[in-house]
C-alpha cells in the first residue's frame, strides 16, 4: 500500500507530526498500536493537564538535557503551546507558579478537539496497528485485518520511551533500530520516585504529603532547589517535588532536605532549645517543625539524633535524603536515553533515510511541570515539517 506520509505512534509527538504533515497538504496515515490514541497523555491529565510553563524561552529550555536537547526548537515554546491549545477551543489559566492548565483541568476535551481537527485535515487514524519492523523495504504492521505493509514516502516514528508500558510505550523498537545501526543510549527512568526501605515506625505516614520543605541537589551554584510537594508511599517517595530534581539524584548527586526553609539555623536552634525536655522527642520535633511527617523524616533519616539544639538544627536544615535507588521504568513518568543525536541528521535517522524519529524515543529528558509535554510537542512539530519536506522531494 502506498502512503505518502506515515506516523507511527499517536501520542502528543505523533499527533503533532501528523498535524504538520497534513497542513503541508499530504495524505497521512497515523498508526497506533493501542485501541485508542494518546493513552499516556490522558493518564497524565487525570491529575490536571499541565501543558506548559509560562516563562521566558531561555529559562524554559534550561530544563532540557541529554544529547538531543538541542534539537528541541525554541521557536515552539510556552507561548506557542498556549496559542495552539486556545486554537483548539480550549480555555486556559496560569497558576501562581506559572504552570498553564486547561480551565477544566482535563486532557480529554483537548484531545477530542485535536483528533477532530486531524480527521478534518484528512489524517487516517488506524488503531490496533502494531508496527513490527520492516519487510522487503516496507513498514510491516500487525492489524485486525492481518499483516499489512506500507511504503511511505516519509515516516515519522513516535513510539515513546519505556515508561508506563501498559499504556503502549514498551520500547519494543529499540532492538529493531539497533539492528539497523541506529545508536541508542540506554533507557533509564526519568521523572520517577525513589525506593526507600522504611522502618516500621513510618507505616503510619504512608500516603502523607510532605509540604513546606526544600530539597537542594548538589552543593554549588547552578544546582537545583525544589520546593514542591511530594508523598511518602509504602515503596518510597514520589511526587512533583521529587520529579523536579529526580535526574540529579538518579545520577548520583547528593540531595539534602531543609525541613524548615523559612527559618535560618539560629532561629531553628532556638526553637529546639526552648522545647520542654520533659516532652517526648517526637512531640518536641513536631512542635518545632509543625508537621508530624517532617518530624518523622528527621527521626528516620537523621537517626541517631544529636541532643545539642544547634546540631539538631543543622541536621534539620540539611537532612540527607536516603534512598535505595530510583523506581523502575514501569513506574516512571518518562524515559531518559534513547536515539542519540549522533544517529540523526536533523530528526532523520542517518541509517534509515526518509525515516524520522521524535518525542521520547530521542535521548533527552525534562522534568514534569509542562517542560516534558512542551518538548514532545515541539519535537513532533519539527519531525512533521522535516518529513513533509522529504515526502515532497521523493
Amino acid at each position: 500500500m502506498k502512503a505518502p506520509a506515515l506516523v507511527v505512534g499517536a501520542g502528543p509527538a505523533g499527533l503533532m507530526a501528523a498535524q504538520e504533515l497534513a497542513q503541508a497538504g499530504l495524505p497521512v496515515i497515523l498508526a497506533e498500536a493501542m485501541p485508542t490514541p494518546a493513552r499516556k497523555f490522558l493518564m497524565a491529565g487525570k491529575s490536571g493537564l499541565n501543558l506548559t510553563k509560562d516563562q521566558p524561552v531561555a529559562a524554559f529550555h534550561a530544563h532540557f538535557s541529554g544529547s538531543c536537547a538541542g534539537l528541541i526548537d525554541p521557536g515552539f515554546g510556552p507561548a506557542q503551546v498556549i496559542e495552539w491549545a486556545q486554537g483548539l477551543g480550549v480555555s486556559l489559566f496560569t497558576g501562581s507558579t506559572g504552570r498553564v492548565f486547561p480551565v477544566g483541568m482535563k486532557a480529554s476535551p483537548l484531545l477530542r478537539a485535536w483528533l477532530a481537527r486531524l480527521a478534518a485535515q484528512g489524517v487516517g487514524l488506524r488503531t490496533r496497528w502494531r508496527w513490527t519492523g520492516w519487510q522487503d523495504g516496507a513498514m510491516r504492521f500487525d492489524t485486525p485485518e492481518g499483516p499489512t505493509l506500507l511504503r511511505p514516502a516519509a515516516t515519522v516514528l513516535a513510539l515513546g520511551g519505556a515508561s508506563w508500558p501498559r499504556l503502549g510505550s514498551d520500547a519494543a523498537w529499540v532492538d529493531e533500530l539497533a539492528a539497523r545501526g541506529v545508536q541508542i543510549a540506554p533507557l533509564r527512568p526519568a521523572n520517577m520516585g525513589f525506593r526507600v526501605d522504611w522502618s516500621p515506625r513510618m507505616q503510619r505516614h504512608f500516603g502523607a504529603a510532605v509540604k513546606g520543605v526544600a530539597i537542594k541537589v548538589g552543593g554549588h551554584a547552578g544546582d537545583r532547589l525544589s520546593r514542591g510537594e511530594w508523598v511518602v508511599t509504602r515503596a518510597g517517595i514520589e511526587g512533583g517535588g521529587i520529579y523536579e530534581i529526580a535526574a540529579r539524584i538518579r545520577d548520583g548527586t547528593t540531595a539534602l532536605i531543609d525541613l524548615a526553609p523559612d527559618l535560618d539555623h539560629g532561629q531553628l536552634a532556638r526553637k529546639f532549645d526552648k522545647t520542654p525536655r520533659k516532652q517526648s522527642l517526637g512531640n518536641r520535633l513536631r512542635r518545632v517543625l509543625g508537621d508530624p511527617v517532617r518530624a518523622a523524616l528527621l527521626m528516620e533519616w537523621g537517626h541517631p539524633l544529636p541532643a545539642d539544639p544547634a546540631a539538631l538544627a543543622r541536621l534539620a536544615k540539611a537532612l540527607p535524603l536516603r534512598h535505595a535507588g530510583p523506581a523502575g521504568l514501569e513506574r516512571a513518568i518518562s524515559t531518559a536515553g534513547g536515539i542519540a543525536a549522533d544517529a540523526l541528521q536533523g530528526l532523520e535517522l542517518r541509517a534509515l533515510p526518509g525515516t524520522f524519529a521524535t518525542g521520547e524515543m530521542l535521548d533527552w529528558e525534562a522534568p514534569t511541570g509542562g517542560y516534558l509535554l512542551t518538548g514532545c510537542l515541539a519535537l513532533g512539530r519539527r519531525a512533521g515539517r522535516e518529513a513533509a519536506a522529504a515526502a515532497r522531494r521523493s
